[in-house]
């Protein structure tokens, strides 16, 4: 069983009788395993959110399938596991922080004094303990966002699906977030979070998925979407100058000097090789070579650029999601 899978998942869009239908997802197939935290990722309109309301049953798929938990995710019965923060909470604005939780977790089940004990836990873990008691229409975007990721976890999910988490969120606040997700990985819950800040997907998950006009074009762990494309090797030395390296210097970029230790790039391990001959036989020391690699940023924006027949160039990973 995986808490989330998807099949051929397609969803398409009418605005009116006559409006051209837009296609939001394309065959999307992918899954989830047990306890990991999997990112979701994909430029604005790219079928995140869509996929996250198909997933939660509040859109109807034109084709295929998805199931949450080993049920389907038509079933009511499939959410009651589930946290989810969408991405713009709206809460009551009359209530305080208190009154929402104890509302929130009595729609989820729980009802008795551990509604109270549990909603004092979450609101000093995601920092709010301050306002407990203050009316949620004070309260600033990055609150309310916290308040959104308390209820989302009142009821102990087994499944978390966040839709951009980060959102509204300061610094300090990002970093709490952060800890509350790996924290709710170690406790065995399997986290699905959608995100535009991609050094926070690239620090916390266990995989990542890239959408593009709606299609899953790449899946996989960071560092197999990461090491595949080297765009050059940097290489770090003493003793020798740029003049020094000869015919091998004509491709050198971003060539520093810090006294005596001189850092600069080289385009291929080809260059990389004749550069390192050149400086040992100037009587140079050779330091290190270290290939340097795409950021998930740089293959994200890579990914995005997708091809007329609707396949990503070198996409890299598994496109369906699958087994990794």
């Amino acid at each position: 069983m995986h808490p989330i899978e998807t099949r051929d998942l397609t969803v398409v869009y009418r605005t009116g009788v006559l409006a051209r239908p837009h296609l939001a997802l394309d065959g999307l197939t992918l899954h989830i395993e047990e306890g990991e935290v999997f990112g979701f990722i994909g430029a604005n309109g790219a079928g995140k959110t869509t996929t996250i309301k198909t997933l939660l049953g509040l859109i109807l798929p034109t084709r295929g399938e998805c199931s949450l938990l080993g049920k389907s995710a038509r079933d009511p019965v499939a959410r009651r596991e589930i946290g989810f923060l969408p991405e713009s909470p709206y809460f009551y604005e009359y209530l305080d922080a208190r009154e929402t939780l104890t509302f929130y977790a009595q729609l989820s089940g729980l009802d008795g004094p551990v509604v109270a004990a549990r909603a004092d836990e979450v609101l000093e873990r995601v920092g709010l303990a301050f306002a407990a008691d203050r009316r949620v229409g004070t309260y600033s975007r990055g609150m309310r966002q916290r308040l959104g990721l308390a209820q989302a976890i009142i009821h102990k999910p087994r499944l978390a699906i966040l839709d951009e988490p980060m959102s509204g969120l300061d610094p300090l606040g990002r970093r709490d977030v952060r800890a509350l997700i790996l924290e709710l990985a170690r406790g065995g819950v399997t986290v699905f979070f959608s995100s535009h800040i991609l050094s926070d997907v690239e620090a916390l998950c266990d995989r990542v998925g890239v959408v593009a006009d709606g299609k899953l074009v790449a899946a996989g762990p960071v560092a197999e979407l990461t090491t595949p494309r080297v765009k050059a090797v940097e290489i770090r030395c003493s003793g020798v100058s740029k003049k020094d390296l000869g015919k091998a210097g004509e491709t050198v970029s971003e060539y520093r000097e810090d006294g005596e230790v001189v850092t600069f790039e080289v385009p291929d391990e080809t260059s990389a090789d004749k550069a390192a001959r050149a400086i040992i036989k100037k009587g140079g020391s050779l330091k290190s070579l270290v290939p340097v690699k795409e950021s998930l940023e740089e293959v994200f924006s890579r990914l995005q650029v997708v091809s007329s027949d609707g396949v990503s160039p070198d996409a890299g990973g598994d496109a369906e999601g699958g087994a990794t």
